[in-house]
């Protein structure tokens, strides 16, 4: 055991109306990777801003290599020897690759760049990485695996002693994210302290030393990876613990078993995607879709459930496979074909990809239904509001009226107005991406009502939840995905928590 490098003690974080970090506790030793996990909303995004000096902490302290530190700005916290590499590469691609790793410290006099002094600088930044590359060539040419060693060759540059990587592997294919774990290794034999964000628990266990999990905003524990089975550790994000032997627990998962939907007899398949995938996002899998059932599409966080859903309704094209319809080619990569056909969909993001919060509550609810018709059949206003109202008192949508601009509802019934919108296209095949999330429990209840009564009505509904209780109460078959593959299909009894989380974790490879 190395004295820490750094360590952050009591950090607690609040923004309006949201407590983002509450007294977390964080520690890296120089020469260890160390993984920070947690589901969406845990926190590991406000906790990296605030040790990068993106957001100053409202409690705690930061000690590196034992002083005391407050970061004011990601450069503050860069001349430090905090050093970030993001998902998304935060660099110039129309400038050189020399460029990029020289940028803001050219060598140069009277205003004139050394170019030799520029080209030989980024060499040696790159031979640290045992990486060959053309300097000279436009950063923006190259493969993202290139771009992403190149980031990091310039974090590392700036004299960092710290490293986080946030995401790094979320656009890699596998070969390039071995190359770049061997790269973490190397810098980690350097003694260099690493910071890997991730959801990938594959990768964790490949790389790691150590494990941080927060959930909610909290510190749940620090981990030797070694040391911490994998169902153990997916109990530890989504804070339910389970037993590791197969079987149910005492008590656990029967309550939600016996609340479940049963399906009812065979149905001819309504949509079958066949070996779909979209690099970077998922690997080819097959799904079938049947009327009068709830597909519940269950993973962690980054397992590739929002990437299905933007698939099959033509938001991303894939770039292989086939979808079927009702018996016919439904093209991929189409919004307009999709909702053509009788598809709805919600996105998990409500704020950004639903609402459009200055329009009123009538506008937004008639919407899809207008864009279905077409420009040229506009709905007359007396049609328009004849639906609205319908809708109000069908979804009992709480609103001062149908004029009142749906920013001033709350979650829940800005979510309900979002439902309506489809409901009013008449779908047959319903999209639902955390319907529930961020809504009270009362609106929860209400739209888990809704979903039966879809099904009841003949409806195919997929169901995506990071609450897996509710997964299991709403779906009659769910689909696993982990790591951007399907790893199970499980039917009837087979629903239930423990097992559905063993399937989350490895423990499962019923590819269905």
């Amino acid at each position: 055991m190395t004295a820490p490098l750094l360590t952050l003690r009591g950090i607690g974080k609040k923004f309006p109306g949201v407590v983002a970090l509450a007294g977390v506790d964080f520690t890296v030793r120089a020469g260890e990777i160390h993984a920070l996990l947690g589901e969406n909303g845990a926190g590991k995004s406000t906790l990296i801003k605030v040790l990068t000096g993106v957001h100053p902490a409202d409690e705690g302290e930061i000690r590196l290599e034992g002083g005391l530190v407050r970061p004011g700005s990601p450069k503050e916290a860069e001349r430090l020897g905090l050093s970030t590499v993001y998902q998304e590469v935060n660099l110039i691609p129309s400038l050189s690759v020399a460029e990029n790793i020289g940028l803001g410290r050219q060598p140069g006099r009277f205003g004139l760049l050394n170019w030799p002094a520029l080209r030989r600088h980024a060499r040696a930044a790159l031979a640290r990485l045992e990486i060959t590359c053309d300097v000279d060539a436009e950063l923006g040419l190259l493969p993202l695996a290139v771009q992403q060693m190149v980031a990091i060759a310039r974090a590392l540059d700036l004299r960092a002693k710290l490293l986080v990587l946030d995401e790094p592997t979320a656009s890699l294919d596998e070969k390039e994210v071995e190359e770049l774990f061997k790269i973490m290794r190397q810098l980690r034999a350097q003694g260099l302290g690493i910071v890997f964000v991730t959801h990938f628990l594959e990768q964790v266990y490949a790389v790691s030393d150590r494990i941080t999990v927060l959930r909610n905003g909290t510190l749940v524990g620090e981990f030797a990876t070694a040391e911490l089975p994998r169902l153990a550790l997916v109990g530890k994000m989504l804070g339910r613990e389970l037993p590791a032997a197969p079987g149910p627990a005492a008590g656990a998962g029967e309550p939600a078993r016996a609340a479940r939907p049963e399906a009812g007899g065979p149905t001819a398949p309504l949509l079958e995607a066949r070996q779909i995938s979209r690099r970077g996002a998922l690997h080819p899998f097959d799904l079938t879709l049947r009327r009068g059932e709830v597909t519940g599409l269950a993973g962690l966080l980054g397992s590739g459930r929002t990437e299905t859903a933007r698939l099959l309704f033509g938001i991303d094209r894939a770039d292989s496979g086939r979808i079927s319809f009702d018996g016919h080619e439904l093209r991929l990569g189409s919004v307009r074909a999709a909702v053509r056909h009788g598809l709805a969909f919600c996105s998990e993001d409500r704020k950004i990809e639903g609402i459009l919060p200055n329009l009123s509550v009538r506008e937004n609810l008639i919407l899809a239904l207008q864009a279905k018709r077409g420009a040229w059949r506009t709905l007359a206003r007396a049609e328009q509001e004849k639906l609205c109202d319908h809708y109000i008192r069908a979804l009992r949508i709480k609103t001062p009226g149908p004029e009142t601009p749906i920013r001033n509802l709350s979650g829940g019934n800005q979510q309900k107005v979002l439902l309506a919108r489809w409901l009013a296209t008449q779908p047959v095949l319903f999209i639902l991406d955390e319907p529930t999330r961020g809504i009270d429990i009362g609106a929860k209840a209400e739209i888990e009502q809704l979903i039966a009564q879809l099904r009841a009505d003949g409806l195919a509904v997929l169901f995506i939840s990071s609450e897996i209780e509710e997964v299991v109460r709403v779906s009659t078959r769910v689909v696993v995905l982990r790591e951007r593959r399907k790893v199970a299909e499980l039917t009837g009894t087979a629903i239930e928590l423990p097992g559905l989380m063993r399937a989350m974790a490895g423990g499962h490879q019923d590819h269905g």
